[in-house]
């Protein structure tokens, strides 16, 4: 049993290499039954107690100065640099020195010492005050332990001498010129008991002492998760490890903790200590069942091939599966669709001899290079190539990336077939676009197996449903992008109720702990259900994006296309027959302009001009609408002013002039020209 000491002290000189370690709450300020929220979750730390610590991280140094007392954290990174101060202390015995302080020259310096008085060895006589390092433990050829030191002097070369670790005297350590970073200090035991000095010179303060605070990963006797607490309790602690090593704490195991297991482990019965809440990975049924407390049995774990697959989007918007290899659903291959030149390049170079059919006509744009196609062409895809294009007005030639294809003509007349090549070559710049189906060469079913030996991406359709699963969410589904494989560690699970319904977890995608329980397996001894695996995992669209995100790879961007001319063929042809459109923004600076000039006043009183198009030749009056009835107060809105009626126009001179005032208002005006535009 070990002796009693502080939390802090019995961590600070703690071998993280002896880890696991069990210690035992013996007295402090946390009394019996007192409870603490710490680091997240509440530690109730009771005399008595027993703790596992499983783990350290640190976290900060905790600085004290002697001389005033007051202590602050720095963090671990800290630039700043730490010079060493020598002990007031004598040591008393070489042995003593050896005993407390590091043998050798390590990379936090060695241990320099002075005698104060003269040391004789071996008929050799050491005056006092020379520098001695320590540098070795040897045994002489009495089978005596000797220090090994080296004596530097000012004026006479290195040497070096053994002295006995029974030699006794008053010895000094010295102070030297060496700093030290708080990372050197806090990873050396040596280091971290001793006092320092800070080598700013502005802030170099009095002697500080470094403490590191870990914080401390444990397992309680009466917990079943892990505790985290920091080590600067005021906790007093025994080591009891020797005494307690048979005792059992419920160990807490993480998804890849359990996959580590021997395989003797299992099947054995399990209980979620922690559930995966807040994941947002899967929308299949038995993750709803993933609830702390909950019991599960676990029947092993391996490594299982699997198929990330997609379907197109729809009304539902697009699904996502995990398909395992053990699918037993068969499938047709389906037909796949390219948009671009550029797709029907990258579906090529996973599927070497490829074959379509244009559906849809293309065509032709001879200035740059893109050859006519339509519809029911066949084209086989050959290789890629540099084209060289016509050359552009600076006269260079210009060379464009283009796939080869070679494009089948069918001939109406079968007799010609045998005289005749029907199939030539064209070059189909990649940055041409186009519509394309892929020709398939077979109608068979096949496997998930034989498919996941095929190149991908494919597109197929579940034609058999896997027998093996009460619903199979992959029957009936219109189509199904295969889109790569891949292994993942997952562990085989059932529920209890249901040992016999089992379905496979991914280890690398459950944040989840488990322990171990010591239940009774829900079968009879020696008779195991026989199994059957949903093998079909549905996930959701987080999933597959962070799945990409952590296995994509760098790929290069598809071809910038050239700025493309319009051809003549692309002009637009103007109808003699259409009409002329009106501008709109000079429809509005004339309206702008009527109601500046009716706001200045003026004496004799002009209607505005009618609005017309620029060429009245070619102007036709619109049909004109049958209008509703409308009431004598409505009757009273301005006319159409793109039809020329003189009887209309003199009407509105008379009513002007009539008028007591030689301006009109501006309100009337704007609701006159709005009739106007609306009538149109």
């Amino acid at each position: 049993m070990g002796d009693l000491q502080s939390l802090r002290v019995f961590i600070n000189c703690l071998d993280q290499q002896s880890l696991p370690r069990i210690l035992q709450i013996c007295s402090g300020v946390y009394f019996q039954g007192s409870v603490y929220e710490l680091s997240g979750s509440e530690v109730c730390l009771s005399t008595g107690d027993l703790v596992k610590i499983i783990g350290l991280e640190l976290l900060s140094v905790s600085c004290e100065e002697i001389d005033t007392g007051t202590s602050f954290e720095l963090p671990i990174q800290h630039s700043g640099q730490f010079r060493l101060i020598a002990e007031d202390l004598p040591y008393n015995t070489i042995e003593e020195i050896v005993g407390l302080c590091p043998v050798g020259v390590d990379a936090f310096g060695s241990f320099t010492f002075i005698s104060s008085s003269e040391l004789t060895v071996d008929n050799f006589t050491l005056p006092a005050g020379k520098q001695l390092t320590l540098l070795s433990v040897e045994l002489d050829e009495d089978g005596e332990r000797r220090a090994r030191c080296q004596l530097v002097g000012q004026n006479v070369a290195s040497a070096e001498l053994l002295l006995p670790l029974s030699l006794k005297g008053d010895f000094y350590e010295c102070e030297g010129d060496r700093s030290y970073s708080l990372q050197e200090i806090t990873s050396s035991v040596r280091l971290s008991s001793r006092r320092f000095r800070s080598t700013n010179v502005k802030n170099s303060g009095g002697p500080l002492i470094f403490s590191p605070v870990y914080e401390i990963k444990a397992i309680m006797q009466m917990r079943k998760d892990v505790v985290k607490f920091p080590s600067s309790l005021e906790v007093d602690v025994q080591d009891v490890t020797e005494q307690f090593q048979n005792f059992v704490f419920i160990t807490p195991l993480s998804m890849a903790e359990v996959a580590s297991q021997p395989k003797e482990s299992f099947p054995t019965m399990a209980e979620i200590l922690d559930g995966p809440e807040g994941n947002q990975f899967f929308n299949c049924s038995w993750f709803q069942e993933l609830q702390k407390g909950r019991h599960l049995v676990l029947h092993g774990w391996g490594d299982t091939p699997m198929v990330l697959a997609s379907t197109p989007k729809g009304r539902k918007g697009k699904q996502y599966f995990l398909i395992s290899q053990r699918y037993g659903g068969q499938m047709r291959r389906r037909a796949r669709e390219f948009r671009s030149v550029y797709e029907l390049f990258l579906a090529s170079s996973q599927s070497p001899g490829l074959k379509v059919s244009v559906s849809q006509d293309c065509e032709e744009a001879e200035e740059e290079g893109i050859p006519a196609l339509s519809v029911g062409e066949h084209l086989e895809v050959l290789g890629m190539a540099s084209v060289d294009r016509h050359k552009d007005e600076s006269g260079a030639a210009q060379k464009v990336e283009s796939l080869i294809c070679k494009r089948t003509i069918e001939v109406e007349d079968e007799d010609d077939e045998d005289d005749e090549d029907n199939s030539e070559e064209l070059a189909l710049p990649l940055f041409m676009a186009g519509h394309f189906v892929e020709k398939l060469s077979d109608n068979k079913k096949y496997s998930l197996t034989d498919l996941m030996n095929s190149s991908l991406p494919l597109d197929i359709k579940v034609v058999t449903r896997d027998k093996e699963l009460e619903k199979d969410p992959l029957m009936g589904l219109p189509a199904l992008k295969l889109e790569e494989t891949f292994k993942e560690t997952t562990v085989l699970t059932s529920l209890p109720s249901k040992p016999d319904l089992c379905f496979e977890l991914p280890v690398h995608w459950l944040q989840m702990s488990l322990c171990f329980t010591s239940d009774h397996l829900p079968w009879s001894i020696g008779e195991p259900p026989k199994l059957h695996v949903e093998t079909v995992t549905e996930v959701s669209e987080n999933f597959y994006y962070e799945y990409h995100k952590l296995t994509s790879k760098a790929e290069e961007p598809p071809p910038r296309p050239p700025k493309r001319k319009p051809s003549a063929s692309e002009a637009p042809k103007k109808s003699p027959k259409s009409r002329p459109s009106i501008s709109l923004p000079n429809l509005a600076s004339t309206m702008t302009q009527q109601l500046e000039d009716l706001s200045l006043g003026q004496t004799k009183a002009k209607r505005p001009p009618a609005l017309l198009p620029p060429d009245n030749s070619l102007v036709q009056p619109p049909p004109l609408f049958p209008r509703k009835s409308s009431s004598i107060a409505e009757s009273t809105s301005q006319p159409n002013m793109y039809v020329t009626s003189p009887s209309m126009a003199q009407k509105s001179a008379r009513r002007l002039s009539d008028q007591d005032h030689d301006y009109e208002s501006i309100d009337e005006t704007l609701k006159n020209t709005h009739d106007s535009i609306m009538h149109y």
